[in-house]
C-alpha cells in the first residue's frame, strides 16, 4: 500500500518533524511541501537536514496546493487549519496538528482562542483511556477521514493521569500539572526571549494563572477517563534545551488508595502499549532518553504525607507530541500496523 502526501507549514518545526518521519515511511510518498515565507524555494533550502526531500519546491499553503492527495497534513497556527481543512475533500484523511479541531466544546475554545470554532475531530491520542470502563482512544480513529493531533503539553499530561481518574483512584477537583518545555514548542518564529544569549542557562514560567490554552484540552481528556468533570492547575515553564517535555502531575488519591493499586492501575493501562512506559520502581524519566522517538516513558509515586499520587512524563515534543502522534495516527486511519515507520529509538548523548 502506498499513498501521497502533503505537508503544510512544512518548514516549521512541527511539519518539518512530520516530514523527518514520512521519509522513514515504508509506504509514504511525499509529493507537496507547501509554506508561507519559504515558498518558491528548494525544500533543502529551509531544512537541509530533510536530504531526501530537499528537491521538493515549497509551495503556497492554499486547499489547490494540497488536494489530490491520500493525506494531508496540516502544521499551521491556530485558527489557520479550520479553513483550508474545510476546502478539502472528505475523502482525503487530513491530520491537522494545529489547535482548531481539538475541542468538543465551543465555549471553552472561543474562552480560550477568542477564534471562530471549526468543529471537533476524533483526538489523535491512541492510548488514552477515555472512560472508566478501560477503552481507549485508539478504536475511534481505525478508518477516519479526519484527525486533531493532540497538543504537546497534553499529551504528557494526558498520558501521566488518565489510568488514575479511569479506575477511580484519583479525586477530580485538586489536579495540580507543571510541565519543562524545550524552547522549539514556542514556534520557529523569532522572539527575543527565545534568543539563545536569553534562553541558555535559564528558566522561566509563562501562561501563568489558568490562562493556558492547552488547559480545556487537559480537562477534556482527564474528564473523559473519570466520567466526570476533572479541573486542573496547569504552570508551563521553558527549559534551555532544543526538545522535550518533562511532566509533573499530581492529584489528590481517594481514601484507602495505596501504592501498590496505583501501580496496578498505570501497569493495566500500558503494559501492552508500544511506545507509554511505565518505568521499573526507582528509575525515574528523563528526556534524553526519549529524544527524537515516539516513546513516553512515565514513573509515578504516592507521597502519603499528603494523600498524593506524582506521576512524571517525559516527552519529545515535536515527536510523541506532535508528529510521532500524527503519524500513528495516520496509521491507525489507513489501516496500517500502528507503529510502521515510528520504530526510530531515542538518541544519546
Amino acid at each position: 500500500m502506498s499513498f501521497s502526501v502533503a505537508v503544510s507549514g512544512a518548514t516549521g518545526y512541527a511539519g518539518g518533524e512530520v516530514l523527518r518521519l514520512l521519509a522513514q515511511h515504508p509506504e509514504a510518498e511525499v509529493r507537496t511541501v507547501t509554506a508561507h515565507s519559504s515558498a518558491g524555494r528548494p525544500l533543502g533550502e529551509a531544512a537541509p537536514h530533510l536530504r531526501s526531500l530537499a528537491h521538493l519546491e515549497v509551495r503556497e499553503t492554499t486547499a489547490e496546493s494540497l488536494a489530490g492527495h491520500d493525506v494531508v497534513f496540516l502544521a499551521l497556527p491556530h485558527g489557520a487549519s479550520g479553513e483550508i481543512a474545510a476546502q478539502l475533500p472528505e475523502g482525503t484523511l487530513v491530520i491537522d496538528a494545529g489547535a482548531d479541531h481539538r475541542l468538543t466544546d465551543q465555549a471553552a475554545w472561543e474562552r480560550f482562542y477568542g477564534e471562530g470554532y471549526a468543529g471537533s475531530w476524533p483526538y489523535g491520542l491512541p492510548e488514552l483511556l477515555i472512560s472508566p470502563d478501560g477503552a481507549k482512544q485508539r478504536e475511534a480513529l481505525r478508518g477516519v477521514r479526519r484527525v486533531a493531533v493532540p497538543g504537546c503539553y497534553p499529551t504528557s499530561a494526558q498520558l501521566a493521569l488518565a489510568p488514575g481518574f479511569a479506575a477511580g483512584l484519583l479525586e477530580p477537583d485538586d489536579v495540580v500539572i507543571v510541565a519543562a518545555s524545550g524552547l522549539s514548542g514556542a514556534g520557529k518564529s523569532l522572539k527575543p526571549h527565545l534568543l539563545g544569549a536569553e534562553a541558555m542557562s535559564s528558566m522561566s514560567p509563562y501562561g501563568v494563572g489558568g490562562v493556558h490554552r492547552h488547559i480545556p484540552e487537559m480537562e477534556q481528556g482527564l474528564s473523559g477517563a473519570a466520567g466526570r468533570p476533572v479541573s486542573v492547575s496547569f504552570t508551563p515553564t521553558l527549559a534551555p534545551m532544543p526538545r522535550g517535555i518533562l511532566t509533573t502531575a499530581t492529584a489528590r488519591v481517594a481514601p484507602g488508595v495505596g501504592a501498590a493499586e496505583l501501580r496496578a492501575a498505570w501497569e493495566r493501562a500500558y503494559d501492552a502499549e508500544p511506545f507509554v512506559h511505565l518505568l521499573p520502581e526507582g528509575r525515574w524519566p528523563a528526556t534524553k532518553s526519549v529524544q527524537g522517538s515516539n516513546h513516553a516513558e512515565l514513573q509515578l509515586a504516592l507521597d502519603e504525607h499528603v494523600g498524593r499520587a506524582i506521576v512524571t512524563c517525559a516527552i519529545d515534543n515535536l515527536a510523541k507530541g506532535t508528529a510521532g502522534g500524527a503519524i500513528q495516527s495516520m496509521n491507525l486511519a489507513l489501516g496500517l500496523p500502528e507503529t510502521t515507520g515510528l520504530t526510530t529509538e531515542g538518541l544519546a548523548p
